[in-house]
């Protein structure tokens, strides 16, 4: 049975380069017509593959509905909490993890710093787009005119010396960020916190939300807290991993090394 299914789950990447004959399928598998004719028969019946009247076989219009019915139902900060609660063990500062929604990027989930200084940010508040290092990422990977045309209708509080000025400084910024694949507060929101920020991709590669590491002045320094960066990335990677199916899940623990 087990070779059945996996022969029959084999179908669908080659049908996902293009619509294949009887043969091409039968030859990818290795297996006679006759067993291949069978497979297709079972996937065309659950509506995973579909037989067109050239007769060839191309993926069935049910595959992409569950496949969209799955996407819908993930829960980012369901998949992410964990993660983020093994970062701030490993290295105590403040984790949070915010999305874009209608215009505003909004935290989602939050884990305190262990440390007695603890930042105002809340679940569910917006926070300073123009300036914030996980809104940097979630608007750099919004496409060009997109991108360009929210700029250009934004305000630019002066929170501090160090904040974004205007609409030409943040798309310059959002194009490095979207290069370096990374972003940074240093001082630009509130000039005695720093914040460093890693990218969660969905399946497509996109940006679905962002994650950072946030510590002030007073504990650790701007440039201490970068050295956190690689750290910082590699859980946002595993996050991305386990969101988009790319690897299997994992539920980090204390215990875990």
């Amino acid at each position: 049975m087990s070779q059945t299914v996996d022969r029959a789950l084999s179908i669908l990447p080659l049908l996902a380069e293009g619509p294949a004959d009887l043969g091409q399928v039968a030859d990818r598998l290795g297996v006679h017509k006759s067993t291949a004719l069978r497979l297709l028969r079972t996937l065309h019946e659950h509506g995973l593959v579909y037989r067109q009247s050239d007769q060839r076989y191309r993926l069935g219009a049910r595959l992409f509905a569950l496949a969209q019915e799955a996407m819908e139902n993930l829960d980012v900060r369901e998949i992410a909490h964990p993660h983020l609660v093994r970062l701030n063990e490993q290295c105590g500062h403040t984790v949070h993890l915010a999305v874009y929604e209608e215009n505003e990027v909004l935290y989602i989930d939050k884990v305190e710093s262990r440390y007695p200084v603890r930042m105002y940010s809340r679940i569910g508040k917006p926070v300073a787009i123009t300036v914030a290092a996980v809104a940097k990422l979630l608007l750099a990977d919004l496409p060009e005119p997109e991108r360009r045309a929210l700029a250009e209708k934004l305000d630019y509080p002066m929170y501090t010396p160090r904040s974004t000025p205007n609409a030409e400084a943040f798309l310059k910024e959002l194009a490095k960020v979207r290069e370096q694949g990374w972003a940074t507060d240093l001082g630009g929101h509130e000039e005695s916190i720093n914040c460093v920020a890693a990218p969660i991709r969905g399946a497509d590669g996109r940006v679905v939300a962002a994650m950072s590491v946030s510590a002030p002045n007073v504990v650790v320094t701007a440039d201490e807290l970068l050295t956190l960066l690689p750290l910082v990335r590699r859980t946002a990677d595993a996050i991305s991993g386990e969101y988009s199916g790319r690897t299997p899940v994992h539920r980090p623990d204390k215990d875990t090394p």
